[in-house]
């Protein structure tokens, strides 16, 4: 008797979700041994690593009933672990933010999930770890409730030479500067490719309709730090949530790699840019006046414990 294919499809897709719930059952055992449930260990993480987050915004994200979610924060708040703060440009909004206690009773949870996550990728060779990672990510972009109508992937001949080109029009037209920011760009790209190191360092570019709308690099700072270099976007691909998700992919890469931080250069009138670092949970830690590309600038530093 032949079988639907689809019938077909469905007992692959049973079969996948029973072998990854014990892979992750496996991975949570330790997590489930601790003071704090799944939920709200998930809970303290996007407290931990995004800010401005409100209680809409964690039931949305995580998908979890508003009267269960209260119950947990109005916990977290009787340990002393969150604190609600009133938004600034809405005051019936109360944003949410872990305190220090909070932080301090997250980060040894955060790293045992971690060390748990690289234990089971080392037990695989390196390709096959970005073969995996990837994977996830095409299953997250094919099952999300929207599903991107761009793609992101490796570099191929010639996007290189089109980033260059790309940013020195675009910064030109929407900045003014002069081709002293096309040479930088130039010579950042020519420094990735001749230096490039795949344990460390990784380049996305992002595709819409068989065209380059946007890319971004991360590349070894030192040790322990990684850099973001080259963010950009295309003005006809804006509001799709590609740079939001390039950043998202660079942090996902560097805490993988074992990278401990991660730091960028930036400059003030770039708003779009810092509106999505600081979304992500960078912080502004230095700023410095400077004349370069033709105008004068406030150059920032932004940094990310990973």
């Amino acid at each position: 008797m032949q079988t639907d294919p689809i019938e077909a499809r469905a007992e692959a897709v049973r079969r996948f979700n029973r072998f990854y719930t014990r892979q992750i059952g496996v991975l949570h055992e330790h997590l489930l041994n601790s003071a704090f449930s799944l939920t709200e260990v998930r809970i303290l993480y996007e407290l931990a690593h995004r800010s401005m987050l409100t209680t809409s915004d964690l039931c949305r994200e995580l998908g979890l009933n508003a009267g269960y979610l209260s119950r947990v924060v109005g916990g977290f708040e009787k340990k002393g672990l969150v604190a609600k703060t009133r938004s600034a440009t809405d005051a019936r909004v109360a944003q949410l933010e872990l305190t220090g206690k909070g932080r301090a009773t997250f980060a040894p949870l955060n790293e045992a999930s971690r060390r748990e996550v690289i234990a089971m990728l080392e037990r695989l060779s390196e390709p096959e770890q970005h073969q995996l990672v990837d994977a996830m990510s095409q299953i997250h972009d094919v099952l999300g409730e929207t599903a991107p109508n761009y793609l992101l992937r490796d570099p191929q001949p010639g996007d290189m030479g089109w980033v260059v080109h790309r940013q020195g029009v675009l910064y030109a037209q929407e900045y003014g500067w002069n081709a002293e920011f096309e040479a930088l760009v130039a010579e950042i790209v020519a420094s990735y490719v001749r230096e490039f190191d795949q344990a460390c360092e990784r380049c996305w570019i992002a595709e819409k309709d068989g065209k380059v709308v946007g890319s971004v690099f991360v590349v070894r700072h030192d040790r322990e730090t990684a850099k973001l270099r080259l963010l950009y976007v295309e003005a006809s691909a804006r509001g799709l949530g590609i740079g939001h998700r390039l950043v998202d992919e660079c942090l996902r890469f560097a805490r993988l790699a074992g990278y401990k931080k991660m730091v960028l250069w930036t400059n003030s009138v770039l708003t779009g840019a810092r509106r999505i670092y600081e979304q992500a949970g960078f912080q502004l830690i230095e700023e410095q006046p400077h004349h370069s590309f033709g105008k004068d600038l406030i150059g920032q530093t932004w940094a990310l414990d990973l």
